[in-house]
């Protein structure tokens, strides 16, 4: 079962908090984005997180789950209600991730250099 369009704005509500939310269709389910870096999935209208040593130690009971068949593991977060430690558990989870690599001009088919005619 694909995760709902309604499911994932609510997500990107709650964790508004957090920074700049984006999500972006996946195969069928959903990434999220915080501040330009990928952090969770949505799969089947749950919430995974990467699992970061700063997203185990702040909370350590927190499920660990695939996100999909042949998937590590990841922080399965059991209460998308609860704004406030869903925000902080993704601020600590994005600490700890890379800045995203900047994108690459596309180069177009048909370009020629400047000045040639």
């Amino acid at each position: 079962m694909a995760s709902s369009p309604e499911f994932v704005r609510f997500l990107c509500d709650q964790l508004a908090g957090a920074g700049s939310i984006a999500s972006r269709k996946m195969f069928g389910e959903y990434g999220l984005y915080c501040d330009g870096k990928f952090f969770a999935l949505v799969c089947d209208d749950r919430l995974f997180l990467k699992p970061t040593e700063a997203g185990r130690a702040f909370l350590p009971g927190c499920p660990l789950a695939p996100p999909y068949d042949g998937a590590k593991d990841h922080l399965c977060f059991p209460d998308p209600d609860d704004r406030e430690t869903l925000c902080e558990l993704a601020r600590r989870t994005c600490s700890e991730l890379p800045a995203p690599k900047p994108k690459k001009p596309r180069k177009t088919k048909n370009s020629a250099p400047k000045g040639s005619s």
